[in-house]
């Protein structure tokens, strides 16, 4: 977990509150898969979510979401690879999310991708 006085400490904080909230379990937060960092694993019922968190300090710096490039999902598609392997339960629906903080607000983007 990254330390408090981070940026993006406080936006992963908020994200974790938001799914756990929700009845989500949290599995994990900024684990490295694979040589990639996830912000937060989690699950609700038999769907884990691999979860990325982007916050923007102002308009200036462009919206969040845009962050997510194709790039980095092929990252993110390649560390929940990694994860799956490792588990014994095969039957998972796998998703993924991007959670972007705007001036405080939070939006979740269930299936970003």
């Amino acid at each position: 977990m990254r330390a408090v006085g981070l940026p993006g400490a406080a936006a992963e904080r908020r994200a974790r509150r938001h799914y756990r909230l929700r009845g989500y379990r949290i599995l994990g937060t900024n684990i490295r898969l694979a040589g990639v960092e996830v912000d937060l694993l989690c699950r609700r019922r038999g769907t884990i979510v691999f979860c990325e968190v982007k916050e923007k300090a102002g308009e200036s710096y462009g919206d969040p979401l845009e962050m997510v490039d194709e790039r980095k999902q092929n990252r993110l598609r390649r560390a929940a690879e990694a994860w799956l392997a490792q588990q014994p339960v095969h039957d998972q629906i796998v998703r993924f999310d991007v959670v972007a903080v705007r001036g405080g607000e939070l939006e979740r983007v269930e299936n970003a991708f």
